[in-house]
């Protein structure tokens, strides 16, 4: 409809035979509404029959007018300016009914919202019988509330038991026709209110009812405000993925029936099919009376957004709605969370998917080694990798008989059952003989971590009380000494252990029997309290874990496992002992090698590793390592530890296609409860967590441990043989998670605190949390113990937030209300009592806390971290340039200043492994992880590189300088401006494809003295082009320059053409044939007017200072600080003068050739006048030139402004697939 111009009413006849015909009527909404078409049809009938008789139609004159309501409607509510107004009241009634309303709810949808609704939409029709009806009615008389009000009330609940949470916003219609003279009117009266139901508590439905009346009423008397004008009021957050302040809608239809009289013509209204769905559900009822008044039935219509919902999905709803309606009208006492849901057959169902009784071996740990080391005794059992060392190896035999040894030593010293021994030893074949060790005397192991702040190791040894501590001499000076310290290194351990027995120990010999529900290990995960506590997992729950390990993978003797996971974390423990249980081969890696993609891959290569485990965020950094493509000997991929993206799994699929499982489970429950294998036809965007695993059981249950349908997000509970006994020495945390399992009378439940659901093939979705834990990198944190070591650190008032951050990676986020926070000394003092994974990454000071209305923390309105850098001073070596453009790569920032800590900038250890590999991969320098720890500034880490290799400290000066080493496509040739070095090219790096090798190309003179430098173009040129060769001899070619650079790139093009090579692109920056450059004067004639010209080559001007005193070199360097040129000696700087004159003598006398291809220019914008080039100047040289202009003077063309408009744009140009250009 054109509102302006057409009438809002369209009718249309359409014949279908001689006797039958379809009047189609078609009302803008803005000229009627539902209760407009009884009157509609009736003044159309009235028509008709006058029509009919050949005369007008008469009709009955109005009391009033659709424009006599809009004027009382203006003088009664008045304005809203107007404080004391109508409307002004209603308006300040719905912002403080509607503070606060979820922005959406959660509905057991099949399929995850997409950003932008398409509003397709389906119907399904159903019905209610009579003696329901009856039944409800009565209710509703009973309780003093409409059927309206009723129905709200049960799809309220609805809605809460299915995951939607207790506060329920409902949108209804409302007819507006508060006058009885406006019952005849055609026209729109029609409102909209949001009803907002709140099922917190568990009330009775009876309870129920009567909120529901309040609400209604209070909304019925305010409900004069337009629902367009509400939403302009409140201004919510608005989407284009949903419908704002509620997204489901119910109506009860009680407008009186359109029914069409016409005289000699039988007429019945067709109802129209639309596939629009304006809300996410949308339940219509209307009631059927029978002659006689009495209820006949309810008739139902479900409008549901296809976006989200299937056939199936709608039609579970309907069913849930219609067993809860009757389930209320039989006992509307019952509190609405003990209403069952689930029909008989999906508790069948969820029975049969937690069938999983399967017979385990009755055997401890030790035992099922030994029958190992029995099958085969000769094969490899373990191998420590470290180059250091040499690789070290111990067969089964071996491996075991030092065990014994050292167990038997154990058990002289009182350690046995229900005993705890800790391990404070690195990565290495004495930390796999000390943990067999304690659990073949019968005791449980404790591992340290020796890296954790000396505080949080206190209170693990005080907490715990473990009968010794096994480590080295080197590592026992940095334990507290609360614990006997029993070094294995030690000259008196050593001479005891050789005279030890290996034999395996028997039951005889340990100071009791071991049981398998005896304590086989304990791992402290963090504590909400802040304090950590301990987890005690059994000798069952370990053995019935790894036997299903077993059955589900099948590990043969010919895998090798790579051990790389903290022995503090409880996946180290199958990667410990699951080999050596099946006669394969256990590989430890070294020390700090599991932070290390490219050492992994190497080693996986060249020990052939079977078979390995990642957490998700670790994968991801692996598989950007280049050589993790070559891991193809790898049979099994293992993820645990925090949810694994879709797109991960896509990205195994492309680099490595190799099997990728999903494994999860919490410390409490012997590592992991379900697994999913990935299949190659997955395509969510999250992967499933699975099934459970042997002899366990999952529950989705809600707040009142009911079971929760497919597709309703629950708690997950958890059951079985591999339930932890609890927590050590806290039984009141222990009674507080681990609680009576109401399906299984006399065993336990565990509570996750992980929201999950099922789907309809039996395989469980992780949701999230439900508490404040959260897991960074794969650790678990409860951001609580952060909170309580900020209060200590003398910041009470605080909060500990996970957010995404520009690496977009999840962070700890530390919000501190205080007039000053010295950062660096906060992160200081945390590392006292945290693990660094528990350091927070950013820092935010507060005036205060941001509160909502009803006074509690509002944490969407926690501002993001500025991970802003501080350090304003430029790089000023060819390291230090790399580095801050690897830096900004890496965190996604624009830039960092070479005083930026790596950590405060919003880095962490993976990041810090992305940044490692790729100064070993592009620079060929070997940085370690903790190198990045100790020194994680760029000037640092320069120094690093420096003094640790100080070939990468002269290559900054040869004629080639690799600015990025590795990648599959063609190189980039960056050819150096007047002064010979290309180290400003490398703020490019970052949009340029890591694909691409980069090369800079640089002046002779700097890395070989007084080496004779070319004498014209060709010189230059034949040199370059042969070291190009070299690297690349075949092309085609990517040649770029700036300034002279670019005449040289294009001379070089020249020559590459001539002898027949393929050029891909050649790129110049602010170049052009004739350029202008001041012929400099002699250098032993006048230094000063020769640096005046490099000073203003550097920074596009002389400053004034350089001539205001007498010339010194120690003066030119002093004004070169701010520059790339910095770092150059007093001997660097003749020569940079001598390369310069020399350039500018070259660039002078040439005359350039013909290319025959197109080149890009980019040219300068800035202090252009008459006398500058041209971009025309090219036109006799090249076939085309295409322009770029760029908001810079030449002289500024690299700096960081003009690189952050040059820089997308010469990204586009290299993903071209631009034809290359032959002569």
């Amino acid at each position: 409809f054109d509102l302006a111009h057409d009438i809002p009413l369209r009718a249309q006849l359409f014949r279908l035979g001689p006797q039958s015909h379809v009047l189609l009527l078609m009302l803008h909404h803005i000229a009627g509404d539902g209760a407009s078409l009884a009157p509609l049809a009736r003044d159309l009938a009235q028509a008709y029959a006058a029509r009919l008789d050949g005369y007008a139609p008469h009709w009955t004159p109005l009391p009033v007018q659709y424009a006599d309501y809009t004027l009382w409607q203006h003088d009664v509510l008045g304005e809203a300016s107007d404080a004391d107004s109508v409307i002004a009241r209603q308006i300040a009634y719905w912002q403080q009914t509607l503070a606060e309303l979820p922005e959406q709810i959660a509905l057991p949808t099949d399929r995850p919202r997409p950003p932008v609704a398409s509003y397709r939409g389906q119907h399904l029709r159903f019905d209610i019988d009579a003696a329901l009806h009856r039944q409800l009615l009565t209710l509703a008389q009973r309780h003093g509330v409409t059927l309206f009000m009723l129905l709200q009330a049960a799809l309220a609940t609805l809605l809460t038991r299915l995951g939607a949470g207790t506060d329920i916003p409902i949108g209804s219609p409302i007819a507006g026709r508060t006058d009885a003279a406006l019952d005849d009117l055609v026209g729109l009266f029609l409102n909209t209110l949001v009803l907002r139901t709140d099922t917190s508590g568990n009330p009775s439905f009876e309870a129920l009812l009567a909120r529901v009346r309040e609400t209604d009423l209070a909304a019925y008397e305010h409900q004069d405000l337009p629902f367009e004008q509400l939403v302009e009021v409140l201004n919510p957050t608005r989407s284009l993925a949903h419908h704002p302040l509620f997204q489901v809608m119910l109506v009860l239809q009680n407008n009186a029936s359109a029914s069409l009289q016409l005289p000699g013509l039988q007429c019945t209204q067709q109802a129209t099919p639309l596939t629009v769905a304006k809300f996410d559900l949308s339940f219509d009822f209307s009631e059927w009376l029978l002659e006689d008044g009495t209820p006949g039935g309810l008739y139902g219509n479900l409008e549901f957004a296809l976006d989200l919902f299937s056939t199936d999905a709608a039609q579970t709803l309907i069913d849930r709605l219609r067993r809860l309606l009757a389930t209320v009208a039989t006992d509307p006492a019952q509190p609405i969370g003990a209403i069952d849901l689930l029909d008989d057959a999906e508790h069948q169902q969820l029975l049969a998917w937690n069938n999983t009784a399967q017979p385990i071996p009755a055997l401890t740990l030790p035992t099922l080694f030994e029958q190992q080391v029995a099958r085969t005794p000769d094969a490899i059992a373990a191998v420590f990798e470290d180059q250091a060392l040499e690789n070290q190896r111990l067969s089964y035999t071996q491996l075991n008989a030092q065990a014994n040894r050292l167990a038997h030593a154990l058990i002289d010293q009182g350690v046995g059952p229900e005993t705890l021994v800790a391990v404070a030893l690195p990565r290495s074949l004495d930390l796999i003989v000390a943990l067999l060790a304690v659990l073949k005397a019968g005791g449980a192991y404790l591992p340290l971590d020796t890296d954790y702040p000396a505080e949080r190791l206190a209170f693990m040894l005080d907490d715990a009380r473990p009968a010794c501590v096994l480590t080295r001499a080197d590592i026992a000076t940095r334990l507290p000494h609360t614990a006997p310290l029993l070094s294995l290194d030690h000259p008196d351990t050593i001479a005891r252990l050789q005279h030890a027995p290996t034999h395996n120990p028997a039951d005889t010999e340990r100071l009791r029997p071991l049981q398998r529900l005896h304590p086989a290990y304990v791992i402290y995960t963090s504590g909400s309290t802040g304090r950590p506590k301990g987890v005690p997992n059994t000798h069952e729950g370990l053995v019935n874990r790894l036997a299903w390990m077993q059955h589900a993978y099948g590990l043969q003797h010919d895998d090798v496992v790579l051990q790389k996971t903290p022995s503090s974390f409880d996946v180290s423990v199958w990667e410990f002992f699951w080999p050596l249980l099946e006669g394969a081969q256990l590989l430890l890696a070294k020390p700090e090698g599991h932070r290390d993609p490219a050492y992994l891959t190497a080693l996986i290569r060249e020990q052939a590793v079977t078979t390995l485990h990642f957490v998700p965020s670790m994968l991801e950094a692996f598989l950007q390592e280049p050589t993790s493509a070559d891991c193809t000997g790898l049979r099994r991929i293992l993820c645990s530890g925090e949810a694994l993206p879709g797109a991960l799994r896509q990205r195994v699929r492309e680099v490595l296609d190799r099997p990728l499982h999903n494994l999860y489970g919490p410390t409490e429950a012997s590592i992991d409860v379900s697994a999913w294998a990935c299949q190659d036809n997955d395509t969510g965007v999250s992967v499933p967590i699975g099934a459970p695993i042997w002899n366990t059981q999952l529950h989705v249950l809600d707040e009142h441990l009911r079971p929760l349908p497919i597709g309703v997000v629950g708690e997950l509970y958890i059951a079985g043989t591999g339930l932890a006994r609890g927590y050590l020495n806290r039984p009141g945390l222990t009674a507080e998670r681990f609680v009576a399992n109401p399906f299984t009378p006399g065993q336990r439940m565990y509570r996750s605190g992980d929201l999950a659901c099922w789907r309809a093939d039996g395989q469980l979705e992780y949701q999230g949390r439900i508490d404040h834990q959260v897991k960074i990198r794969g650790f678990r944190i409860e951001l609580g113990e952060i909170e309580a070591a900020l209060t200590q650190a003398g910041y009470p008032l605080n909060t500990v937030i996970a957010r995404a951050t520009g690496s977009d990676q999840k962070q700890v986020v530390a919000y501190v209300v205080a007039a000053h926070i010295d950062v660096a000394a906060l992160r200081t003092q945390l590392s006292t009592r945290l693990p660094d994974y528990m350091v927070p990454a950013a820092f935010v000071r507060l005036d205060a806390l941001p509160l909502s209305p009803n006074g509690k923390l509002d944490r969407k309105a926690l501002p993001a971290p500025d991970f802003t850098p501080t350090s304003m001073r430029l790089p000023s070596t060819a390291q230090e340039v790399m580095l801050c453009q690897l830096f900004t790569e890496v965190l996604g920032l624009d830039r960092v200043g070479v005083d930026d800590s790596f950590f405060d900038l919003g880095g962490h250890s993976l990041l810090a492994s992305q940044l490692v590999g790729r100064i070993r991969r592009e620079h060929g320098v070997e940085i370690s992880i903790r190198a990045m720890f100790e020194a994680p500034t760029v000037a640092a880490l320069a120094k690093r590189m420096v003094n640790g290799d100080s070939e990468e400290a002269s290559n900054a000066f040869e004629v080639i300088f690799p600015l990025r080493a590795g990648g599959k496509r063609s190189p980039l040739f960056f050819f150096h401006p007047a002064l010979g070095l290309s180290w400003p090219y490398a703020a490019l790096m970052r949009y340029i494809s890591a694909d691409h090798p980069v090369y800079a190309v640089q002046a002779r003179g700097y890395a070989d003295g007084d080496k004779q430098l070319p004498a014209d173009m060709e010189a230059m040129v034949e040199d370059y082009v042969a070291q190009i060769r070299r690297i690349d001899p075949e092309g085609p070619y990517h040649l770029l320059g700036w300034s002279l650079g670019g005449n040289i790139a294009h001379a070089v093009a020249t020559r590459l053409q001539r002898e027949q090579a393929d050029i891909a692109q050649l790129v110049l920056f602010d170049s052009y044939p004739s350029l202008a450059t001041d012929a400099p004067a002699a250098r032993a004639a006048d230094p000063t007017a020769l640096y005046a010209q490099i000073l203003k080559e550097v920074y596009g001007h002389v400053p004034e200072s350089y001539l205001q005193e007498p010339f010194s070199y120690e003066k030119v360097r002093d004004l070169l600080r701010e520059s790339a040129w910095s770092s150059l000696s007093e001997r660097q700087l003749e020569v940079l003068a001598s390369i310069y004159q020399n350039n500018c003598q070259v660039q002078q006398n040439h005359r350039a050739g013909y290319f025959a291809g197109p080149v890009t220019l980019f040219m300068a914008t800035q202090e252009r006048d008459g006398s500058n080039s041209m971009p025309e100047d090219w036109q006799d040289f090249v076939d085309e030139i295409v322009v770029h202009p760029i908001d810079s003077t030449h002289g500024n063309m690299m700096n960081p402004q003009a690189v952050r408009h040059i820089g997308p744009l010469l990204s586009d140009l290299l993903a071209e697939d631009r034809e290359v250009c032959r002569s």
